[in-house]
C-alpha cells in the first residue's frame, strides 16, 4: 500500500508512519454530512472510547476540502479525525473508486470502505464496499477478535 501525504482539519500533513505504535482504521467516504456517511461517522465517534482501549485510532479520507471536514465535525460533534484528499489521489491508490452514474451523468463514486493497518503499518485486513449503519460495531469487533 502506498504511503500518502494528506491534510489533517489542524492543518498538518500525515501520512501512514505517523499512526505507527497504533492500530489505524482508515476508512474512505463518499461525502461530508451526507445520510450515510453521517451515520458512519458517527458510529466510528460513539464507539471512540473503545477504540481507544484497543490502541487505535479511526481515520476518515474524502475528496472534501477542509472547511467542510471542520463544519462536518463541529455539526455532529464527531470524535474522528478527517483528512482531506481532494485530488482523490489516495483513493485512487486503495483502489476505492468506482465510475457510475448519477442524476444521468457520469460519475466517479467512492466506494465506502475501511483498511485496518497493524502498529507497524502493515494493512492486514480490508473491508470493501460497506454498509454504513453497523460498519463501525464490525470493525471493532475484529480488532477485539484479533491481536493487532
Amino acid at each position: 500500500m502506498n504511503n500518502f501525504s494528506l491534510e489533517s482539519v489542524d492543518g498538518k500533513i500525515k501520512n501512514l508512519d505517523d499512526y505507527k505504535g497504533k492500530t489505524l482504521v482508515l476508512y474512505f467516504y463518499p461525502k461530508d454530512s451526507t445520510k450515510g456517511c453521517t451515520i458512519e461517522a458517527m458510529e466510528f465517534s460513539d464507539l471512540k472510547d473503545e477504540f481507544d482501549k484497543l490502541g487505535a485510532v479511526v481515520v476518515g479520507i474524502s475528496k472534501d476540502k477542509i472547511k467542510s471536514h471542520k463544519n462536518f465535525i463541529e455539526k455532529d460533534d464527531l470524535k474522528v479525525e478527517l483528512l482531506s484528499d481532494p485530488d482523490r489521489k489516495v483513493a485512487e491508490s486503495f483502489k476505492v473508486l468506482k465510475a457510475g452514474k448519477m442524476c444521468g451523468k457520469d460519475v466517479i463514486k467512492t466506494v465506502r470502505s475501511t483498511f485496518i493497518f497493524n502498529k507497524d503499518g502493515k494493512l492486514v485486513k480490508e473491508f470493501r464496499d460497506v454498509k454504513p449503519q453497523g460498519h463501525a460495531s464490525d470493525v471493532l469487533n475484529y480488532l477485539k477478535e484479533n491481536d493487532l
